[in-house]
């Protein structure tokens, strides 16, 4: 009961389960789904039992989901170097050339303590507060300060759009997206 008040429950059955010795702070979030994933079907089976409501004829659907089938996400894997979290990306308005990194468990604590710091000045500043986590260095200038202060005063949002979707491009995830077919409509 108290991890969860903690909210650390999750973390504590992740360290349980995994095996290999490595720094738990280090553990990408994309690899922490995977293991949510894994854990979920040895726990409790392949089968995932859903409803849903379908949008096309308000029926309620009764599908189950073999976890096991679920494929990765299509990634280019010419832009990742193995063994280096780091990406070169060139913005396309402001031509800035950006450093990038996927964020770790450290990272996603650091920026969860910083978000629970701006929701008590009523801030909500989600996407600039992970892109100062995402950003690593800025034409060479890996200066943290400056980074925080480009990201609040110069990063554009067609900016901050190119460098989501370049980390979308390189993070290996799982696809938990299905197609469930209709019924009545097909």
């Amino acid at each position: 009961q108290s991890f969860i008040r903690q909210g650390v429950v999750l973390d504590k059955l992740f360290k349980s389960l995994i095996v290999t010795p490595i720094d738990y702070n280090d553990l990408l979030l994309c690899d922490k789904n995977a293991i949510m994933v894994a854990a979920r079907v040895l726990g409790y089976g392949k089968d995932y039992p859903i409803k849903i409501t379908s949008p096309i004829s308000g029926q309620e659907i009764e599908h189950t989901i073999d976890l096991t089938k679920l494929e990765e996400k299509q990634i280019n894997w010419s832009l990742i170097t193995e063994g280096v979290n780091e990406f070169e990306l060139e913005l396309p308005a402001s031509k800035h050339v950006v450093k990038l990194k996927m964020l770790s468990h450290k990272d996603q604590a650091k920026m969860d303590t910083e978000l629970k710091g701006l929701a008590k000045l009523k801030k909500n500043a989600s996407v600039s507060t992970m892109m100062k986590y995402v950003i690593t260095a800025i034409d060479g200038d890996s200066d943290n300060i400056k980074i925080r202060k480009f990201v609040d005063s110069q990063l554009l949002a067609i900016d901050s759009r190119a460098i989501r979707t370049y980390i979308a491009k390189v993070t290996p995830e799982i696809d938990l997206s299905i197609e469930i077919p209709d019924p009545e409509a097909g």
